[in-house]
């Protein structure tokens, strides 16, 4: 068998493609990669650097072709491997629309998995540059996962900020780590051993960012049936923990048998034993949870088996753990929040999803971006007349400096607010300069003004800055955990309005 070499000049080329094909989508080194390629200056936008780079790179691979030189077999091992990347870099860009069609198609879908028709049409390219059907197919279950994860990271996740692009590039290295040939040869099927922490105030898109991830896990294709083993969307779920009682929450997650407790009629499969192999499970608000739920999290993310309540066999889990809370990153990483053990093993990624005060100031369009994003999903289409309208009133009502406590559920709710009735007040923000809580209490009880409900609530409250989760509260107080939820939750609402 022959062996070739490819050119200098070629080599140069395409070793830069086969760099670009690793190097993270939102990074600005797949920027300069992807304007080297093109030929373009650094002037030119990052949507025309990608097709003018898609475009030469087909042209310099049809030149290889009219030489005979098209079979990566043919290649010693350093050039047959560039090649063997770019192949792969050229293919997926060619079915990129392909696959794209096909993610909005298993939206609609569901749960269902949708027919891939054009399978076939890919595997004969990939067959003829010397790749072997085990090769192919795993290669496109790849392609699938790459677009999808680029789909949802960048379609689902608006702004162009600072912090909102260095949050969509850590997404995708949690995704695929740092180094996707690492994760191609060694971790593609290993990810559940990864577990996430995301963190953030509320209303900030930790659950947008969650599920980024969780939809974008490796699939298998299965060649018998001609789709993917399964949905994407039933590959995602979530749990918010504090929703609740601590009596019921084990049950929810772990499952019970029938006759395990009272009410205990039937079996029942909490989330673990419901999520897919492939899956991922969001569990919110896990900075609420108890310390001896802890210890049987940690069981699951160490050992990676549970048990249902008032069973005696064992469950394996091989999803992938995802959590999130919004309470503050010093908390956490001080210790108040988790045990140690559970921590580290929680812990493997942190990764903090920005305010949207923080978005605004980096960049300042920002909010026009949000505004498009958040009109188009409620009313179906674009409308540069409604975001105006809208943007007027923020500015007239709220001022350029608003701070948005709420986070982008508050613009939301604004962008309602002004389509129902053309207006929004806003939320007022405590002042530093305001008394403490524990001053305002002790005044409220001098002065005898102050109703037992918010006695109670501000009391609970207090508790809880202090002792970091309700069930301390609880334990301190001898109310339940909803209870001092609710308390907690009546406080702070009252303080904003």
């Amino acid at each position: 068998m022959r062996k070739i070499q490819l050119d200098q000049k070629e080599r140069q080329f395409f070793k830069t493609v086969h760099n670009a094909a690793f190097a993270n989508p939102f990074s600005e080194l797949r920027e300069k990669l992807d304007q080297k390629i093109a030929g373009l200056f650094p002037s030119a936008s990052r949507r025309e650097s990608k097709d003018k780079g898609v475009w030469e790179v087909d042209k310099r691979l049809k030149k290889l072709e009219t030489e005979n030189k098209a079979n990566i077999n043919d290649y010693q091992d350093g050039d047959k491997e560039i090649l063997r990347v770019v192949y792969l870099f050229d293919i997926f860009h060619k079915f990129r629309d392909k696959f794209d069609q096909l993610i909005k198609e298993q939206i609609k879908a569901k749960d269902s998995p949708v027919k891939v028709d054009f399978v076939e049409q890919a595997k004969q390219m990939v067959l003829q540059k010397g790749f072997d059907t085990k090769t192919f197919y795993h290669y496109f279950a790849l392609s699938y996962q790459l677009r999808r994860a680029f789909y949802f990271i960048s379609h689902a996740l608006v702004g162009n900020s600072t912090c909102m692009r260095n949050l969509k590039k850590h997404l995708w290295y949690n995704i695929f780590t740092h180094n996707i040939e690492l994760y191609d040869n060694v971790l593609w099927n290993k990810m559940e051993d990864f577990s996430t922490l995301l963190i953030g105030e509320t209303g900030t898109g930790k659950g947008t960012a969650a599920q980024a991830i969780g939809r974008s896990g490796y699939i298998p294709f299965d060649i018998k049936k001609g789709y993917f083993t399964e949905s994407f969307t039933q590959a995602f779920s979530s749990l918010n923990l504090s929703q609740y009682p601590e009596t019921l929450l084990e049950s929810e997650l772990f499952g019970h048998t029938k006759g395990a407790f009272t009410g205990a009629v039937e079996d029942y499969q909490g989330v673990f034993d419901r999520c897919s192999p492939h899956g991922s499970i969001l569990l919110d608000e896990i900075g609420e949870i108890p310390n001896h739920v802890q210890i049987k999290l940690l069981r699951v993310l160490q050992e990676r088996h549970f048990s249902p309540v008032g069973a005696h066999t064992t469950l394996r889990f091989n999803g992938r753990v995802i959590a999130a809370t919004n309470r503050p990153k010093e908390e956490i990483m001080g210790g108040k929040i988790f045990r140690d053990d559970f921590y580290y093993r929680l812990c493997s990624d942190i990764i903090e999803v920005p305010p949207l005060r923080t978005r605004i100031k980096e960049s300042p369009s920002e909010l026009d971006d949000l505004l498009n994003f958040t009109i188009h999903r409620m009313t179906g289409m674009d409308s540069q007349k409604l975001t105006q309208e809208v943007k007027r009133i923020i500015d007239r009502r709220l001022g350029k400096n608003y701070q948005w406590p709420g986070n982008v559920r508050e613009l939301e709710q604004c962008v309602r607010s002004v389509l129902l009735k053309r207006d929004y007040k806003g939320t007022k923000i405590r002042e530093p300069a305001q008394l403490s809580l524990s001053k305002l209490l002790q005044r409220g009880i001098k002065e005898k003004n102050i109703t037992v409900p918010d006695l109670v609530a501000g009391y609970c409250k207090l508790l809880y800055d202090t002792l970091g989760t309700y069930e301390k509260v609880a334990r301190k107080t001898g109310l339940d955990r909803r209870t001092i939820k609710k308390y907690i939750e009546t406080h702070t609402k009252g303080h904003k309005d």
